[in-house]
């Protein structure tokens, strides 16, 4: 019970990382934490439109996963080029931490899910990684390209980091999405 405890309170540093978009019609910026359990909910929702059938228990679970290494490296901004097997490293050494404060099993499941995510092979993983993507843009069409314009993200950029992912794990979104994003480009709500 005490390492279920221990982990449960660790992650509660998760909701002081914070990310470089706006909460909808707010000033103050989302956190990680917040982030997951909205990704989660996407996933759960938009289930019905994955490329193939998914677990979406499975995918549910990954989703709140997988941003804990964010605890020891921070958030990095989806849309930022380089850099990333660095990132990646750094992540994995901040799970396998935090994973291993719960018992053995439970720390090896999560890991597997973390893992599988990561790799983006399966089903599962392909619409999990889908909704991660995709959460950013829709916060961001929403908030008129907020943190693109801050932080000079680029129309082209956009749909290089996330088009691919989003198309493959849930076509129907992508197809959705690359309407809006035209929009938006028209309207100037990128950056240069």
């Amino acid at each position: 019970m005490q390492q279920i405890i221990d982990f449960i309170l660790e992650l509660d540093k998760l909701k002081a990382v914070t990310r470089k978009i706006r909460l909808r019609d707010a000033d103050r910026y989302e956190n990680s934490a917040e982030h997951s359990w909205q990704i989660a909910l996407l996933a759960s929702s938009l289930a019905a439109y994955a490329e193939a059938s998914v677990d979406i228990d499975r995918v549910i679970r990954m989703l709140l996963v997988h941003d804990i290494g964010e605890i020891d490296t921070g958030d990095t901004m989806v849309f930022v080029e380089g850099n990333w097997e660095e990132r990646k490293t750094a992540e994995l050494a901040a799970v396998t931490r935090i994973f291993g404060l719960l018992p053995e099993a439970q720390g090896a499941e999560f890991m597997v899910l973390w893992k599988e995510f990561e790799r983006g092979e399966t089903a599962d993983a392909r619409f999990a990684n889908a909704a991660d993507r995709a959460m950013p843009v829709l916060l961001n069409l929403a908030n008129a390209g907020q943190s693109w314009r801050e932080n000079g993200i680029s129309y082209e950029r956009v749909v290089a980091r996330v088009g691919l992912p989003i198309e493959v794990g849930c076509p129907a979104l992508w197809d959705y999405l690359q309407s809006r994003l035209e929009e938006a480009r028209g309207k100037g709500w990128f950056g240069a």
